[in-house]
């Protein structure tokens, strides 16, 4: 089993929907009994709320369903638990290598530098912006999300 997280500041709008949308990736490339995936925040303003509703109804409308998801903290155990542990922009990276054992170093990184299609290096924060904010994000996502299987698929071919 390889297990991945998605990790913003809040967990309401982008690691949620990078959680979802790379849910949907791998459920259909029928591995969702190899590779677990989840997300969480660097910070506890939400936890245990929903994704903000424009972030669900933005991955709504992409055929992803976000609304059961509920927002959790990062923990330092995360990094034992998971192989992959993602950030979305530089800022919460800085926060999780805080957190992280230094045996833990390599499973940390930026989401986007699995991405392919688009040259930024971070995921930006949607929050204060309208929806047009949120379908960037979700661009950004997509692209990510399809490197991001493509590698782990590469990395452990005993998924294939």
């Amino acid at each position: 089993m390889v297990n991945v997280l998605f990790v913003c500041m809040g967990n309401i709008c982008r690691s949620p929907t990078a959680e979802g949308v790379f849910t949907r990736r791998v459920e259909e490339a029928g591995l969702l009994d190899k590779i677990g995936i989840d997300s969480a925040g660097t910070h506890a303003y939400h936890v245990g709320e929903p994704p903000d509703p424009r972030a669900q109804k933005s991955a709504r409308a992409r055929g992803v369903e976000i609304s059961h998801l509920r927002a959790r903290r990062a923990v330092a155990e995360d990094f034992e638990r998971f192989d992959y542990v993602l950030a979305m922009d530089y800022d919460n990276l800085q926060i999780l290598q805080s957190l992280c054992a230094p045996q833990y170093s390599s499973k940390l990184q930026l989401f986007l530098d699995y991405g392919s299609h688009h040259d930024i290096k971070e995921v930006p924060d949607p929050y204060y912006g309208g929806p047009l904010g949120f379908e960037r994000v979700l661009d950004l996502i997509e692209d990510a999300a399809s490197g991001l299987l493509q590698s782990i698929l590469e990395k452990h071919t005993g998924l294939k």
